[in-house]
């Protein structure tokens, strides 16, 4: 199944050769296998009333897989390959962050509407009518609210049969870590370890790396010459259209977008990472938008930690919804954030920042949204430079 995928992928000359991919690709071949395998018999007496006709194993068995290693080694591709061997129509793939916001959401709906004691409970169970499948990309607890959360979600899904899947460019150990309370969220950690088989993908490549086109999309150091070849490519993507200010709902409050022009919206640094936005402001962002500019990127220094943080958060959601992002910066990607809190996690969003700046970017957010991206814009951008 995932195996001979990846093997007829790498005879293609699609991918390389790599031991720890294949490694990983054979554990999420046993999952796939499982997922596709015959209905067992349901268990009988007693224990059936208990844990709802699964087997005495089933509780405790491992059901699902946990991925992690530094960004560019491949845990992306082995989840597409395991959705292409698995095509369920009860699997769903998201993005960890706009996941647990929808979680929060849900939560605060049926406290609001149901006087279910225990509404994560009834959550868990709603969610597992409709999926068997769950991967969640790029998994990273950030805050004490998802934190608590996460554990009892997870042990709910599983024990109504929900297999998980998850990437993560770290351990279980180090989630979470220096958080708030941390100690509330081991038993979290031992969950991961005990129910999902933990995998690690972190090989000396960097194959986001090796499709580097450099285009010009990342415009950098600051000066006038990165602000004319910015305007430049800026007249190609709005067409000679005018930028006026535009404001976004989100839910039921307002989010001031101070130049819009078609599908681009432009914003300064400070615009976007310097006042108290999150998740839902930039997924906002993405369901209107299919370019975003952003002027005036900084070297980030550890007293701007809540600014890297946001930074970081608004290109998880750019690249999840495959939305270009043209910035000037007063350095290249690796040196944005070289040290303080949070910087391990920065390297995530530096090979992203690479990776959004080749043509084969470019040429998935063309396919996502055509409307937005001229066609002669690659060619444009392969070409363009500072002079």
């Amino acid at each position: 199944m995932l195996v001979t995928l990846l093997d007829q992928r790498i005879a293609r000359g699609e991918l390389a050769l790599d031991p720890q991919q294949r490694a990983a690709a054979e554990r999420l071949d046993a999952l796939a296998r499982k997922l596709t395998a015959p209905p067992a018999a349901p268990a009988k007496g007693l224990w059936a009333r208990l844990v709802g006709g699964r087997s005495p194993t089933a509780a405790e068995e491992r059901h699902g897989v946990y991925l992690h290693g530094r960004p560019g080694r491949g845990k992306s591709m082995l989840v597409d390959l395991l959705l292409e061997a698995v095509p369920i129509a009860a699997a769903r793939r998201v993005h960890f962050q706009p996941f647990m916001l929808e979680v929060h959401e849900r939560l605060r709906a049926l406290r609001t509407a149901s006087a279910d004691a225990d509404p994560l409970a009834a959550l868990a169970r709603k969610l597992a009518g409709r999926i068997r499948l769950l991967c969640l990309d790029e998994l990273e607890v950030r805050d004490i609210a998802d934190a608590m959360i996460l554990g009892r979600l997870f042990e709910a899904l599983l024990g109504f049969g929900v297999a998980i899947v998850a990437t993560s460019n770290l351990p279980p150990e180090r989630l979470y870590e220096g958080g708030l309370n941390r100690e509330l969220f081991l038993p979290t950690i031992a969950l991961l370890r005990r129910r999902l088989e933990v995998v690690t993908l972190d090989g000396p490549v960097d194959y986001r790396l090796r499709r580097l086109d450099g285009l010009a999309l990342h415009l950098a150091p600051l000066g006038p010459e990165t602000d004319r070849a910015l305007e430049r490519i800026v007249a190609v993507l709005t067409d000679g259209r005018p930028f006026r200010p535009e404001t976004l709902d989100v839910a039921g409050r307002p989010l001031h977008v101070p130049e819009a022009a078609g599908p681009v919206a432009r914003f300064d640094f400070a615009e976007l990472c310097a006042r108290p936005l999150g998740p839902a402001d930039y997924l906002a962002l993405t369901e209107r938008f299919g370019v975003i500019v952003l002027r005036g990127v900084p070297i980030l220094t550890p007293d701007r930690r809540n600014e890297a943080r946001r930074f970081v958060t608004l290109v998880d959601a750019l690249y999840e919804r495959k939305v270009i992002l043209v910035a000037t910066a007063e350095a290249e990607p690796e040196a944005l954030y070289p040290e303080g809190e949070g910087a391990f996690e920065f390297r995530r969003t530096v090979s992203r920042l690479r990776e959004m700046r080749t043509r084969e970017w470019l040429e998935r957010c063309r396919a996502r949204r055509p409307e937005d991206l001229p066609r002669s814009f690659t060619a444009f951008a392969l070409t363009s430079d500072l002079s």
